[in-house]
C-alpha cells in the first residue's frame, strides 16, 4: 500500500504547481493587456506642438502690442480701415480655438455631458471676460479694484472667445452622428462632410453682412464728463450702409443692446487724423474734431461677434484636416491653398473699397485676411515644428501656449505687475516694475521708446515663457 505521507505530498506539489502555472498564466494575460493598452495611452498624452506654439505666439503677440504699442502706433491697432500686427491677436485666437475643439471633440461618448462641458466653461470665459475687462480691475497701474456698474463694460476679448467657441463647439456636438470615418476621394470631400459647420458659419455671415448694410442708423448723442462741467455732443447719420467711425450699424448694434454708458471709452478712432494731431499715435482731441471723436465705441461688440463666428469655423476647418490626413504633405496642401484663397478674396475686396479690411467693424475682409494669415502662419509652424523637428527654438511659445489663460491673466491684463506695483516705496511710482523700466532699459538705451519695446520683450515675455516652462516642468497648468 502507498504511504498515506507521500500521497498527501505529492497532492500538495501538484496543487502548487498548478497555482503557479495559474499565475504565471494570469501574469501572461495582464502583460497582453498591457501591450494592447500601451498604445491608446500614447495617442491620448500625444499632442500637436505646432497647436500650443500659434497658441503661445498669439499671447506673445498680445503681450507685445498691449505694452509697446503706445510707444510704436504702427504695431498698435489701426486707427480704422488697414491691418497692424495688433489687429492678428484676436483672429489668431478665435482661429485656435476653431483647431482646438476639432481636436476635443473628436469622440463623444455623451452628447449631453458635452453640451454642459461647453455651457460650464462659455460661462466661465464670460465671467473672467467680465472680472478682468469689465472695469473692475485696474491694474496694473492704478492700485484700486471696483466698477460702476452704470459703466460696467459688457464686452471684451474672452466675451467674444465665449461667443464663437459656444456657437461652433454645439454645432460639432450636435452633428457628431453625421461625421464620416472615412472622407470619399477629391478635394471638396473635407468641405461637405462638415457641411453643418460651414452652414453655421454662412449663417453668421449672412445676419452680419444684412444688418450692416440694410439696418437705418438714426442720429444719436452722448454724454461727456469732466471736472468742471458735462457736455453733450449730436452725431448726425439717417443712412444704411454707412461703413466709417459715425454711422456703422456695427455701433448702433451694440448702443441699441448694451447702453452707449457700457461700451469701451478709448476707441483707437481717436487716433485718426480727423480726431487728432499727434495721428497715428493717440495725443489730445482737435478742438475742431467730429462729435464722434469723443464717443465711445466697442470693438468687441455683438454684431462684429457674430461674424467671429466664422473666424472659427475656418480655425475648426484647419482642426478636421488635421484629422482626416494623416500624410504631411495632404495637410498642406489643404492648408496653404485655403489660406492663399481666403488672402486673395481680402485683397480683391479691400483695394476695390467693396469692402475694406476693418478689425473694429470686424469686416468680411478682414476675416478672409486674417484667417488666411493664420492658416500660412499655422502651416509654416508645423513645417519647422511637427515635419522638420525644429522643436527646441519654439519650446517658449510651447510653454506659453500650455498655459495661455494663465499668461493671458498675469501678462496680457497685467495682474502680475500690479501685484509687483503694489508693494511701493514712499510712493505708487516707486517700484520695481517701474525701476527696472526706467534704470535698466530707458535709461541705459537713452530712449524711452526703445526702452520700452526692450523692456517688453526681455522683461516681459522672456520672463513668462520662462515662468511657463518651470510650471510646465511641475505639471502645473491653468485650464477653464
Amino acid at each position: 500500500m502507498a504511504d498515506p505521507e507521500k500521497i498527501e505530498e505529492g497532492l500538495a506539489h501538484e496543487e502548487n504547481m498548478e497555482k503557479k502555472g495559474d499565475k504565471l498564466v494570469e501574469q501572461q494575460q495582464q502583460q497582453q493587456l498591457q501591450e494592447q493598452q500601451q498604445p491608446l495611452v500614447k495617442q491620448k498624452t500625444k499632442r500637436v506642438a505646432t497647436l500650443d506654439a500659434f497658441r503661445g505666439l498669439t499671447i506673445v503677440l498680445m503681450i507685445l502690442v498691449d505694452d509697446a504699442g503706445g510707444s510704436y502706433a504702427r504695431i498698435d491697432h489701426s486707427p480704422w480701415n488697414g491691418c497692424t500686427l495688433a489687429d492678428f491677436v484676436m483672429p489668431f485666437f478665435l482661429f485656435i480655438v476653431g483647431v482646438a475643439i476639432a481636436l476635443a471633440l473628436k469622440k463623444i461618448p455623451k452628447i449631453m455631458d458635452a453640451i454642459k462641458k461647453i455651457c460650464l466653461r462659455t460661462l466661465k470665459l464670460l465671467f473672467w471676460g467680465v472680472l478682468l475687462q469689465g472695469g473692475y480691475s485696474h491694474a496694473p497701474n492704478d492700485l484700486v479694484y471696483g466698477v460702476d456698474m452704470k459703466l460696467i463694460r459688457w464686452c471684451g476679448i474672452l466675451q467674444r472667445i465665449a461667443l464663437v467657441y459656444f456657437i461652433v463647439a454645439v454645432i460639432e456636438t450636435l452633428t457628431t452622428k453625421h461625421r464620416p470615418t472615412v472622407l470619399e476621394p477629391g478635394y471638396s470631400s473635407i468641405f461637405t462632410a462638415y457641411c453643418w459647420q460651414w452652414l453655421g458659419g454662412f449663417v453668421a455671415f449672412v445676419i452680419y453682412m444684412t444688418t450692416t448694410y440694410s439696418l437705418y442708423v438714426p442720429d444719436w448723442s452722448f454724454v461727456v464728463s469732466t471736472d468742471s462741467k458735462t457736455t453733450q455732443y449730436t452725431v448726425k447719420c439717417g443712412m444704411r450702409g454707412h461703413l466709417g467711425p459715425a454711422c456703422n450699424a456695427v455701433g448702433y448694434v451694440d448702443r441699441e443692446v448694451w447702453g452707449i454708458n457700457h461700451l469701451y471709452m478709448y476707441p483707437v478712432w481717436q487716433r485718426l487724423k480727423a480726431c487728432t494731431h499727434s495721428s497715428p499715435s493717440s495725443g489730445e482731441i482737435r478742438e475742431d474734431a467730429p462729435s464722434w471723436c469723443r464717443a465711445p465705441f466697442e470693438p468687441e461688440g455683438l454684431l462684429s461677434s457674430i461674424l467671429a463666428i466664422l473666424s472659427g469655423t475656418i480655425g475648426i476647418h484647419y482642426g478636421h484636416v488635421l484629422i482626416h490626413f494623416k500624410g504631411h504633405s495632404e495637410r498642406l496642401k489643404q492648408w496653404v491653398s485655403i489660406a492663399l484663397g481666403l488672402l486673395i478674396v481680402a485683397i480683391i475686396l479691400h483695394f476695390t473699397d467693396a469692402i475694406p479690411i476693418n478689425k473694429q467693424l470686424y469686416s468680411f475682409s478682414y476675416v478672409c485676411f486674417t484667417a488666411g494669415a493664420a492658416g500660412i502662419v499655422f502651416s509654416v509652424f508645423y513645417i519647422l515644428i511637427d515635419v522638420w523637428g525644429w522643436r527646441t527654438p519654439f519650446l517658449f511659445l510651447e510653454w506659453i501656449g500650455m498655459n495661455a489663460m494663465l499668461i493671458y491673466v498675469l501678462g496680457a491684463q497685467g495682474i502680475l505687475p500690479a501685484f509687483v506695483n503694489g508693494w511701493y516705496y514712499k510712493s505708487t511710482n516707486n517700484t520695481l516694475v517701474f525701476w527696472i523700466q526706467k534704470h535698466v532699459f530707458n535709461n541705459v538705451w537713452k530712449s524711452e521708446r526703445l526702452g520700452t519695446l526692450l523692456y517688453v520683450i526681455f522683461a516681459e515675455i522672456t520672463f513668462y515663457g520662462v515662468l511657463s516652462g518651470i510650471l510646465h516642468k511641475l505639471g502645473i497648468y491653468w485650464k477653464l
